[in-house]
């Protein structure tokens, strides 16, 4: 932890309950963390993404994009 300090970055991490000194973490910054989690979990979900069909990367980039949109929408 002591180099994430160092570099200005802070854990988001909460500690674990039976730890006997708890660390301070932001709740709402968590919060944004596990949404941004959640999504990178449903991408992995379509199979062309997790498996890099697409050849180039701008066609790789578009079925993020269809992806993205598709999560957003449902």
């Amino acid at each position: 932890m002591t180099k994430l300090e160092q570099a200005g970055k802070t854990a988001v991490i909460p500690s674990k309950v039976n730890r006997k000194q708890q660390r301070e973490y932001d709740k709402e910054l968590y919060k944004a963390r596990h949404l941004i989690e959640n999504f990178f979990a449903k991408l992995k979900q379509f199979r062309a993404i997790a498996t890099r069909y697409d050849k180039t990367a701008r066609n790789f980039l578009e079925a993020i994009y269809f992806a993205s949109v598709r999560i957003w929408l449902v």
